[in-house]
């Protein structure tokens, strides 16, 4: 449920309902600040959104919180915290690691800065939203390896691809087949940059995006974007995200919008209850050499975020370093 900050005795009065105290509640205000944020969790709300910055990631919030709160009832304990408090000890040592490393590599930040601007037109930096733990969505920090405006050259691209059948256009002008068997919706109604559409086909056209868009030799890349990627420099603004609080140095991986909206079942759930990170278990397992399927990843998140350490946490941070010698282009 949606309520205005100023709307207390409703939020107040859901949470002593016997019936509806399990119920999600957001929070809207017109600006958020630290004050604000801790007094609409006093009144018992699940978290705070900003009014006009409503999106997407408000529709994966929800869908997590209804989950959380069917979980807290059915098993009778807690299993995902309301928000994943990273304990005091992490913290510190990410603020020493994140604020040291950012000392010492700002040379090498600011010449990689450099050469992005002299090799190609747009912003240094590129920003993607992805989703931590407990499902927050934030702004992850990389530098830009493609040329500016490359997503409007993705449709370009998908007709170009040998791969794309040709009747996949058929459900975006038709309509959802399962839609058209049933004659009504198959699943919620979206309404997604003005056009409506079912939870279904929104699911299925993220996917095969998600498909598309990894592929060799993406003539996307820059020249220079190439070399920060198969060197992983492109993800050195990320010890920004870390010394914000954003994320962790060890941590399981952010996820994009379009994965995370996959796993939100009672089986995943629980790999959004550690810290988002920029290494983890299963990228110092195998990273980069291919053979570890999505299925062990979100395992060796889950396994993760049921026995992270502060002591765990160093040791795989001195284990990152022979996995950085990888192959993988991610």
């Amino acid at each position: 449920m949606l309520y205005s900050v100023q709307e207390q005795v409703p939020a107040q009065s859901l949470r002593k309902h016997p019936y509806l105290r399990h119920l999600p509640v957001i929070m809207l205000s017109e600006s958020i600040t630290p004050a604000l944020k801790s007094e609409a969790l006093k009144l018992g709300a699940d978290d705070l959104y900003q009014r006009d910055g409503l999106g997407q990631e408000i529709f994966i919030r929800i869908q997590y919180l209804v989950k959380k709160h069917r979980l807290l009832r059915e098993r009778k304990r807690q299993q995902t915290p309301k928000g994943v408090k990273t304990p005091v000890a992490k913290r510190i040592l990410d603020i020493l690691i994140s604020g040291t490393a950012l000392l010492l590599l700002l040379p090498v930040l600011s010449l990689v800065a450099l050469c992005i601007k002299l090799d190609s037109k747009g912003p240094v930096l590129y920003l993607s939203k992805r989703v931590g733990a407990g499902y927050k969505v934030f702004n992850l920090y990389k530098f830009r390896t493609m040329r500016t405006g490359a997503d409007k050259d993705i449709a370009a691209m998908a007709d170009a691809n040998m791969y794309t059948k040709k009747g996949s256009d058929t459900a975006g002008s038709m309509g959802c087949p399962e839609c058209a068997r049933l004659g009504h919706a198959c699943s919620s109604m979206l309404y997604i940059s003005g056009k409506q559409m079912c939870e279904r086909t929104f699911l299925s056209q993220k996917n095969a995006a998600a498909a598309f868009m990894k592929f060799q030799n993406d003539p996307r890349i820059t020249r220079l974007g190439l070399f920060l990627r198969n060197t992983s420099l492109d993800e050195l603004p990320q010890l920004f995200n870390i010394f914000l609080g954003d994320m962790s140095l060890v941590g399981n991986r952010p996820l994009p919008l379009y994965e995370a909206e996959k796993l939100t079942t009672d089986e995943y759930i629980q790999r959004f209850a550690a810290p988002a990170g920029l290494t983890g278990l299963w990228q110092v397992t195998k990273r980069g050499k291919g053979d570890l399927s999505e299925e062990e990843r979100i395992q060796l998140d889950i396994e993760y975020a049921h026995t992270y350490s502060f002591w765990g946490d160093v040791k795989l941070i001195l284990r990152t370093f022979p996995a950085l010698l990888q192959t993988e282009n991610v």
